[in-house]
């Protein structure tokens, strides 16, 4: 399919498509929105910058459209798993971009902030509960929400959800939703046990697999410099202060590695900033809105 308009999905959620400037569906959501669509589970496999996101949160925004109906208290009828608070906040600004014109509500539940405001959120109910599973579980065991009446499951980057150890909580989690529901499980690979938990939750899927997994997109140049270890952060320096060079990210070993390389760069008078799990999410949320 060549165009957003060729899917079937509502006027409300094309409108919004069109103001973010999309008109072609990439691969993934040509074959996982038509599937989402028709109620059928899903399994998809694609690289990170394909637009697995959208390929779930419009036909979710789409249901709505059809047949809005106000969730209960404390329940939500779609949740979306992710691994990381960064990453579940990404995802529920994609639902507020894309629902800009809808009447879908939508909350986040993530560590490392307080629980107040979340129980106050899930309080009256929500559509769309964005949640990382540790501090879903720790929400459910205390009360403030109930998947009792949720529909639809997403698990998004299912692979790194089990690199941080979540799949066991995902599976006390998936315990506690009908078993009458539409489930979508999206990863950037597809490994035994990620195949595993497929077999377990997923009924009867539509599976899509989007190019070679763990190939990097096009988009990436790779090279390789070869230095030794007293020479790495001044040949960093010279890289990173090049006039080709907009934007960077730097991944360390440790999360003291990356407080280090922060101040060896700030005092080179380059801008830069950390993020690691000491953070608090409000750095985090600093670093990243300053990187946007």
């Amino acid at each position: 399919m060549k165009h957003f308009k060729d899917l079937g999905l509502a006027e409300t959620v094309l409108k919004a498509v069109e103001a973010e400037g999309y008109t072609s569906p990439t691969p993934i959501q040509a074959q996982v929105i038509p599937a989402m669509l028709d109620g059928r589970d899903v399994l998809g496999t694609a690289q990170t910058g394909t637009g697995k996101t959208a390929s779930f949160v419009l036909p979710l925004l789409n249901r709505l459209a059809d047949d809005h109906q106000r969730p209960a208290a404390k329940t939500c009828g779609t949740l979306i798993l992710a691994p990381t608070r960064e990453l579940a906040a990404q995802i529920a600004d994609s639902v507020r971009a894309y629902g800009k014109y809808g009447r879908q509500s939508v909350a986040v539940v993530v560590g490392g902030v307080k629980p107040g405001p979340q129980i106050k959120a899930m309080a009256r109910g929500v559509d769309i509960l964005v949640a990382t599973p540790g501090r879903l579980m720790d929400h459910m065991q205390g009360g403030a929400i109930r998947l009792d009446q949720t529909t639809t499951v997403i698990l998004d980057e299912a692979d790194q959800m089990l690199d941080l150890g979540f799949m066991p909580a995902i599976r006390k989690i998936m315990s506690k939703v009908p078993a009458k529901r539409q489930t979508a499980l999206l990863s950037a690979t597809m490994p035994k046990p990620i195949r595993a938990l497929a077999n377990d939750f997923l009924s009867n899927p539509v599976e899509v697999a989007v190019e070679t997994v763990a190939k990097p997109i096009e988009l990436i140049d790779q090279s390789v410099i070869l230095v030794d270890r007293s020479s790495k952060r001044r040949i960093l320096t010279e890289t990173l202060s090049s006039n080709d060079v907009e934007r960077a990210i730097v991944f360390t070993r440790t999360k003291r590695g990356a407080d280090k390389v922060q101040r060896f760069l700030a005092d080179a008078g380059l801008s830069a900033a950390a993020i690691h799990g000491n953070k608090s999410q409000s750095q985090r949320e600093r670093a990243i809105k300053a990187f946007k």
